[in-house]
């Protein structure tokens, strides 16, 4: 009774310890907070993107690819056994190896043989020793290029919201703005100071408004669903993301006399490689005539006896060491063949090189020139702004004063929404652009993407 008190409170405390600890009761599963910055977003991105997921799990399965080749290399062992039972005639001595004794009435014949093999040279296990390193750098540099690509994909995305949550927060305060010169507008008309048509044009301006706050805050559900996918968050999960307008126009800038080197872009890089190991393969052809040499050792147990209950009893074994040797004669020109199909392979990997270039130096100039236009636009509509807000402060402190007229305030809001929707779509175009631009370069890395 004792003994059983004892097992059951030992069975609670495993239990509850079970319970209780993280690492047995449930797998963690990678989450995001809110506000998230830029970098947030990316390196969540980089964790738990499918694209990326899929190309680290394509080195995963090269590497086993590689050593499911090079095995080839390490000893193989195999073992096999017989049992025959002569109804008529009597077994010769090459059906177990072994000599049976002449006049021996023999029905039953059983032979166990260990074999061992050692390659010593093999054109296929010499051909997965050479591209060993370079298929693991092959898929290094593919999933670099997915993760570059994600980077890229989640930091544009990222902008396109916050653009739109800009826009929003413009048009909210245009709104604000209408609905109080529609006020004023209304009173001045119960005044009689002015007709109706001021107050018409401010319920106009203001129904215009209140339509595109609709159609950005529906927007911002498209972007951000968008933005989920990329990154690979539960659609269900709220997002939030961080603004910081200074850091953004901090980080806008970038050395524009950086030169090109077609190296650092991972397409170029990714392609070097492919030729390398289509190299590899045109010496695998070139000599293939050469013999596949492996040394052989058997050891062979043999039993026979005619009863079947005395067939174990006495065994006679045989062993021996050797070398084989197969050399191909001719193979209907296969080899040939492939040897020129794998030198053609190299020769279209060679214009895919000299394209590449042609195509990388295509697009760093293109990024160069936007990223120019758009730091330039960047930097004169900065200007606006404060100006559109001074023309609006002084042209509807002029208008309750009866200076001017309402359609001047319209002019002077529109003015001044305009201004800052065009700030806040030339910054974020700068920072789209400047990923562009370190894209082209090939310096875009998830070391050095913006928003830390």
């Amino acid at each position: 009774m004792r003994k059983n008190k004892y097992f059951t409170l030992l069975s609670i405390i495993c239990l509850t310890l079970i319970l209780h600890c993280p690492a047995w009761a449930q797998t963690t599963t990678d989450s995001i907070g809110g506000p998230v910055s830029l970098r947030q977003c990316v390196e969540f991105a980089l964790r738990n993107q499918p694209v990326v997921r899929q190309a680290s799990i394509d080195e995963q399965i090269n590497e086993k690819d590689i050593r499911i080749g090079l095995a080839a290399w390490l000893p193989q062992l195999n073992t096999s056994g017989f049992y025959n039972y002569y109804f008529k005639g009597t077994p010769q001595a090459g059906a177990s190896g072994a000599n049976i004794p002449g006049g021996t009435n023999v029905r039953n014949l059983s032979s166990l043989t260990l074999q061992a093999t050692q390659v010593l040279y093999n054109n296929d296990v010499l051909l997965a020793a050479k591209t060993a390193k370079y298929s693991r750098q092959y898929y290094k540099q593919n999933t670099l290029s997915s993760q570059i690509n994600v980077i890229s994909d989640v930091s544009k995305a990222f902008f396109d919201v916050l653009l739109s949550q800009k826009q929003l927060n413009i048009t909210i305060e245009d709104i604000t703005r209408l609905q109080r010169s529609l006020k004023d507008a209304v009173n001045k008309y119960e005044a009689g100071v002015s007709d109706k048509t001021d107050y018409k044009q401010a319920t106009i301006s203001l129904n215009n408004s209140l339509t595109t706050r609709k159609q950005t805050e529906e927007a911002i559900k498209s972007k951000t669903a968008y933005l989920k996918q990329i990154m690979g968050v539960d659609p269900a999960k709220p997002l939030e993301l961080s603004y910081d307008s200074s850091r953004y126009e901090q980080e806008a800038y970038i050395d524009t006399n950086q030169t090109l080197d077609v190296n650092n872009r991972i397409e170029y890089r990714l392609l070097q490689t492919s030729k390398v190991l289509q190299n590899i393969n045109v010496n695998y052809y070139r000599f293939g005539f050469l013999p596949s040499i492996s040394a052989v050792g058997n050891y062979n147990l043999a039993y026979f006896n005619h009863g079947f209950s005395n067939l174990y009893d006495n065994a006679f074994p045989t062993g021996y060491a050797g070398l084989t040797v197969n050399l191909p004669i001719f193979q209907g020109t296969k080899r040939l063949q492939n040897l020129s199909k794998a030198r053609l392979q190299v020769e279209r990997t060679d214009l895919d090189i000299v394209n590449s270039q042609n195509t990388i130096n295509t697009e760093y100039v293109q990024a160069l020139a936007s990223y120019k236009s758009n730091y330039t636009s960047y930097q004169l509509i900065r200007q606006n702004v404060d100006l559109a807000k001074d023309v609006y402060k002084i042209v509807s402190l002029q208008y309750r004063e009866g200076v001017k007229t309402y359609l001047d305030v319209i002019i002077a809001q529109s003015d001044l929404r305009t201004a800052e929707l065009n700030y806040y779509n030339a910054l974020f175009q700068l920072l789209s652009s400047k990923i562009d631009l370190k894209k082209a370069l090939g310096t875009l890395t998830a070391d050095n993407n913006q928003g830390n």
